[in-house]
């Protein structure tokens, strides 16, 4: 694949696994949402360690998946914004099957 360049990202093919370098702000916002899912997760071990009502706890479990769900999506947008539109500018049509793969994992 080799490198791909741009101010937000560079891409490069390691040891058969890609990386991807992030800016300070992307990279600050996803992990502060995986903070928060974090902690959401320690509440339901909370909640559950204090014997808490079944539907409390359920309805916390929802919006701990509602959290995981929002980091997927945001980085989903950022992943098609950046490696998918400059490997495609780049000629390499391969990325789009990557992608339906991805996104077929994510919808199961």
């Amino acid at each position: 694949m080799g490198y791909l360049k741009n101010e937000v990202t560079v891409m490069e093919e390691c040891c058969c696994q890609k990386t991807k370098v992030r800016t300070d702000e992307e990279y600050k916002s996803l992990m502060n949402r995986l903070n928060r899912i974090e902690g959401q997760i320690r509440g339901l071990k909370g909640m559950l360690e204090k014997n808490a009502y079944c539907p409390d706890i359920l309805t916390q479990a929802a919006a701990a998946n509602a959290a995981v769900n929002a980091f997927c999506k945001e980085l989903l947008a950022d992943h098609i914004r950046t490696c998918v539109a400059e490997n495609i500018r780049a000629g390499n049509d391969e990325v789009i099957d990557e992608l339906v793969r991805t996104m077929q994992k994510l919808m199961k």
